[in-house]
């Protein structure tokens, strides 16, 4: 089967082709262009125009700078993200990620709305006609679910604007009637698609009703329930359009019951799932497989992806493709760029289920130790062992361990220092280290033959996973009070990662669905998104960002003459701060709820409303 990239080469440009003259040697096609006639009667060429809708996906997950970085899970290395400093605004939005910019994201959502027009006339095979038809419908939804999630309600367009069109103006759409588009939208995607075998990456039955669940879900968070939200923030109180947010009135229980039944159907299914079945946890090894397997998408793992984003190496402009070395060490050649914090190390458990601590000793003297597997699947952190060096690196790291601090070298009596490789003050490369005593493993390839990090790579990105939809199921069961079902699959996730089953009840049970959603899903775009529909924001979006300071001291006696990590011959100590107030100065307004639509965007459309606090 074909794997869709982002970067097609499609020299395709639909349009009216006007005869300027009666006589036929003026009459002319160009040799650079399809008429609208020829694309929409020839089944290869309608394919091609909406293969092209799927490039709204950009780089998925594996963007240089991660969603996580605009949350307390990650720093991004090479500029101040505005937005956590709430220094957006209508003139100033800062940095939006290409798959939720709004002209991008309208863009798509014009080619899918002259597709779905034209295709209801096509005259090929009526079979590719549905299937062409089903996949838009999907990619239509996606679009305005990415809009819908970031800014709240949009205008919902579902024809082409022309040159005849009386009024390019038209105002939002309350977030119910958004919902209900994109539900709708998403339904006639499922059926249209049943039954059809579809090439990967495409879209499918099951990813629109994957998708349906996620929105469902989020229609009935704190966020979208405006007596709800206006009760937790002064801002959405004070605002005069509260049903652009979210539902103003209706039966929340039942927006929960439809969350729980979208989800329980993908579930039902009986496709999908990775090692879910488990009575005991994994152990520490086995779960760092598991969960290595689910992020690479092979040994089984790939029985979690419901809609990923597939690489190959014949389009070399995929951005996301070049993930290792966007994110990973400098030592091996990355840039660091989305840089997990300590805030996020923190949150992982101990293996036995409680929390980490800093103020009992023994964890403070050896804070990776012990921790839960996902952990050491998903961070670089000091004195981790990785691959062999590159040619520059071997010889002062022969034994191919990260090395995140200063420590001493040389005999303890009159000791040099030396700055480990993967620092800001490498012997490799000293511009693009960490800042934050951390980088990036997940997602990169494994291959111990790949050292060189400055290459490309074919990993899937999953845009949407089997677990994410069992996290929504159980968000909606203990919603609905629906406790012990919301434990059974809670902990059935846990233990393939090797962690304990969870006992607690009430408050205490959603804290730790929460956690457990974000360190499964870290670096997933969900922390963003979650955290504020939450409106837990306040508490974690608006935390300082916490670094590590390492330092390698040799003890009494010791000579090193090349530095590896070891407790026999260093004493090591780890210091928590915040990072300085000149790389980033984090705080929370309540406006960054719903971030602002661009001034460009109200000009051009005098009906729009813009959002609270701006």
């Amino acid at each position: 089967m074909k794997n869709i990239s982002k970067n097609i080469a499609i020299f395709l440009s639909v349009g009216l082709m006007f005869t300027a003259c009666s006589r036929d040697f003026l009459d002319t096609q160009p040799l650079d262009k399809a008429s609208a006639d020829n694309v929409w009667n020839d089944a290869a060429l309608s394919e091609l125009f909406v293969t092209d809708i799927y490039n709204a996906i950009r780089d998925g997950l594996l963007n240089q700078e991660s969603m996580d970085c605009i949350t307390d899970n990650a720093l991004y290395n090479f500029g101040r993200m505005d937005i956590m400093e709430a220094n957006i605004s209508p003139t100033n939005v800062g940095w939006v990620n290409n798959t939720y910019d709004w002209n991008e994201m309208y863009a798509r959502i014009r080619a899918a709305n002259i597709a779905l027009e034209n295709l209801s006339k096509a005259t090929f095979d009526a079979g590719a006609v549905d299937r062409l038809k089903g996949e838009t419908y999907f990619m239509r939804a996606y679009c305005y679910n990415q809009m819908l999630r970031y800014y709240g309600g949009v205008p919902i367009i579902k024809s082409t604007y022309t040159l005849n069109s009386p009024d390019f103006t038209i105002a939002r759409n309350t977030y119910e009637e958004c919902v209900d588009a994109i539900i709708s939208d998403l339904d006639s995607s499922a059926m249209l698609l049943n039954g059809k075998n579809m090439a990967l990456g495409r879209a499918t039955t099951d990813a629109a009703m994957a998708l349906k669940a996620r929105v469902l879900l989020y229609a009935a968070s704190d966020l979208h329930d405006i007596p709800t939200a206006k009760a937790k923030s002064s801002v959405i109180n004070g605002f005069s359009n509260p049903e652009l947010l979210g539902y103003v009135s209706g039966d929340r229980t039942a927006r929960w019951q439809k969350a729980k039944d979208a989800a329980k159907a993908v579930m039902d299914l009986g496709k999908y799932g990775y090692m879910l079945d488990l009575g005991a946890p994994l152990t520490k090894d086995e779960a760092i497989t598991a969960y290595t397997n689910v992020y690479l998408s092979r040994g089984g793992g790939e029985r979690e992806s419901i809609f990923s984003k597939y690489y190959i190496n014949a389009s070399p402009d995929d951005w996301g493709a070049w993930y290792p070395r966007n994110n990973t060490t400098n030592g091996y050649h990355g840039w660091t760029s989305s840089e997990p914090t300590q805030n996020l190390v923190d949150s992982y458990e101990m293996m036995d289920g409680t929390k980490f601590d800093w103020s009992k000793p023994e964890q403070a003297a050896d804070p990776y130790a012990n921790r839960d597997p996902r952990f050491y699947a998903s961070v670089f952190y000091d004195g981790c062992k990785w691959k062999p060096r590159t040619t520059d690196g071997a010889a002062v790291d022969p034994y191919g361990e990260i090395q995140f601090g200063t420590y001493e070298v040389g005999s303890s009596s009159s000791p040099a220092v030396y700055f480990g490789l993967d620092t800001r003050n490498s012997s490799i490369e000293n511009w693009n280290g960490t800042r934050t005593g951390y980088s990036i493993r997940k997602f990169t390839n494994d291959d111990p033959a790949i050292v060189d990090m400055n290459q490309r790579q074919e990993i899937p990105s999953i845009q949407i996973r089997f677990t994410e939809v069992v996290f929504n199921y159980i968000e909606a069961c203990l919603e609905l009070g629906e406790e012990a079902e919301a434990k059974t699959w809670l902990n059935r996730i846990r233990f393939r990662a090797g962690m304990p089953a969870i006992t607690e009840s009430g408050d205490a049970l959603v804290k730790r669905y929460q956690n457990e959603r974000n360190i499964e899903m870290m670096f997933e775009e969900q922390r963003f998104y979650d955290a504020r529909r939450w409106m837990i924001a306040p508490d974690v979006l608006g935390q300082k960002v916490r670094i590590m300071k390492i330092t390698g001291k040799l003890k009494a006696g010791k000579t090193v003459n090349v530095y590896r990590y070891s407790k026999d011959n260093y004493d090591y100590t780890y210091t928590v701060q915040n990072i300085e107030s000149g790389v980033e100065n984090r705080s929370w307004h309540d406006k960054l709820y719903f971030p602002p639509i661009r001034l460009d965007e109200m000009n051009k459309n005098n009906k729009l409303i813009q959002n609270p606090g701006y």
